[in-house]
């Protein structure tokens, strides 16, 4: 590594046009309770990454009974993204991401 230079990997939202219009459930359930979080627009890896967070401001609702089952998988799919960017594996990473994708799918239509 450089002495005064560094090169970072960093994964950025693509919606068609936010989490909340791809994801209306969620975007919902998250604004309902915290409106900076659904306004900053997370990508699925941040929120991933928020997992135990989430679960603990969202303790009650709908949104926690449905992420719950999902919990363990999410931080292990996010801590394996961590660890093929560190390593500069990324399309490992990409690939990933898709699983990420794939299960806020299904948390998006198991919420009424």
């Amino acid at each position: 590594m450089s002495m005064h230079m560094q090169l970072t990997v960093k994964v950025n939202p693509y919606y068609e046009k936010s989490l909340e219009g791809t994801y209306s459930k969620l975007g919902r359930c998250l604004r309902h309770i915290d409106e900076d979080l659904a306004s900053r627009n997370p990508s699925l890896y941040e929120l991933a990454g928020q997992v135990d967070l989430l679960l603990y401001r969202f303790d009650g609702t709908q949104l926690r009974d449905v992420l719950l089952p999902y919990k363990d998988k999410l931080r292990d799919i996010h801590n394996a993204i961590q660890e093929n960017i560190a390593v500069w594996n990324l399309a490992q990473a990409d690939k990933l991401l898709y699983s990420l994708e794939d299960i806020f799918d299904a948390i998006e239509s198991n919420l009424a």
